[in-house]
């Protein structure tokens, strides 16, 4: 088994013993925190401190039954054979419906006998918090062979927030492993719709003990439906949906996900664009004087010693980026959406920091 390149976020935290996370890899899109940070800002914020495709899924006029009803079985039942089909599952029984990846995690860490959870990293800081709530005891390792033997082993593919790629083989490798020591190796694949899908590994949950989490918003561009899939084996599939009960999504959400995962068009197309937004983005960076050290086509993350003096000259132009606290020469770029937002992005990086 071999190791992925060392990730330039060596050195930052994300998790203690206890649960207790740090800021730096936290979740973005406070906007309310920009706003009180940059009181002077000019408005409205470019907002790229998420990787959030900015073009979302177009949705179509809903019903007032979508509201006002219950969700429906077989509703649910058309979203789980759809999300099989893409997301390259075994079968619908396999796949499992929820509000967002957090609830997700969650569970899966519950259902685990407590034990140790050994989360490759820095990373998302999501998985330890709630690995360390579910009373596991956990520890960020740098190579693929420390995760091995954990009760809860978790590997982010690609990596947030420097796009590292871990290949299939190495993660199957690991999840026989699992097996041996009775374990379980929870694979996040929240950015593999904008990356080398040839990585994912959905397509062998059932032969290895293996739970794959796959996010609906962000290559979707609709966060806000909170609308999230695990992939796993028939039991643990089953288990999740238990605890879950028998609305694990709402109404609209399994409108707009059904009508969004079955229009390939849209997919293909926008795969394309993003990427070539993604080379915009990377380019405007590196005349910027700022250095790529990793992206997906969702987000850029760039390394420089002006890192702080150019987060605050973005915010004071309203364009808010992600920082690192504990590693200052790193920032996260999202993708700009309309033009007049990369304009803005444009012109403030040529402003002197």
């Amino acid at each position: 088994m071999t190791s992925p390149d060392p990730s330039p976020l060596n050195g930052l935290k994300t998790a203690n013993a206890a649960g207790e996370t740090h800021a730096s890899l936290l979740h973005g899109g406070d906007l309310a925190a920009a706003r009180a940070r940059f009181p002077n800002a000019p408005l409205p914020i470019v907002d790229l401190s998420t990787g959030i495709n900015p073009h979302p899924y177009p949705i179509a006029a809903l019903g007032e039954e979508d509201f006002a009803r219950l969700p429906e079985p077989a509703a649910l039942a058309h979203l789980l054979e759809l999300a099989a089909a893409f997301y390259g599952a075994p079968s619908a029984q396999n796949v499992v419906a929820a509000p967002g990846s957090q609830i997700l995690m969650a569970l899966i860490a519950d259902l685990m006998p407590q034990g140790s959870a050994a989360i490759l990293g820095p990373t998302y800081a999501e998985h330890a918090r709630v690995a360390a709530l579910a009373g596991h005891e956990v520890t960020t390792v740098g190579s693929l062979a420390d995760l091995g033997g954990a009760s809860l082993a978790v590997v982010v593919n690609p990596n947030n927030p420097d796009g590292r790629v871990t290949s299939k083989d190495d993660l199957l490798n690991l999840a026989e492993g699992q097996r041996t020591s009775g374990g379980i190796l929870v694979v996040d694949e929240a950015f593999v719709d904008v990356g080398p899908e040839a990585a994912s590994v959905s397509d062998r949950i059932e032969q290895a003990p293996i739970a794959v989490l796959r996010s609906f918003g962000k290559f979707f561009g609709l966060a806000g439906l909170r609308l999230s899939f695990a992939l796993t084996n028939r039991s643990l599939a089953e288990r999740l949906r238990a605890r879950l009960g028998p609305w694990p999504a709402s109404g609209p959400a399994l409108s707009i996900g059904a009508a969004a995962l079955a229009d390939r068009a849209w997919i293909d197309g926008t795969r394309m664009t993003l990427r070539a937004a993604s080379e915009r983005l990377e380019t405007l960076l590196r005349t910027a004087g700022l250095t790529p050290v990793g992206r997906t086509d969702l987000f850029c993350l760039v390394s420089s010693p002006r890192a702080q003096a150019v987060f605050t000259t973005l915010g004071e132009a309203g364009i808010f980026v992600r920082r690192f606290g504990e590693n200052p020469q790193l920032l996260r770029f999202g993708l700009p959406g309309k033009e007049v937002e990369w304009q803005r992005l444009s012109g403030a990086l040529k402003s002197p920091s």
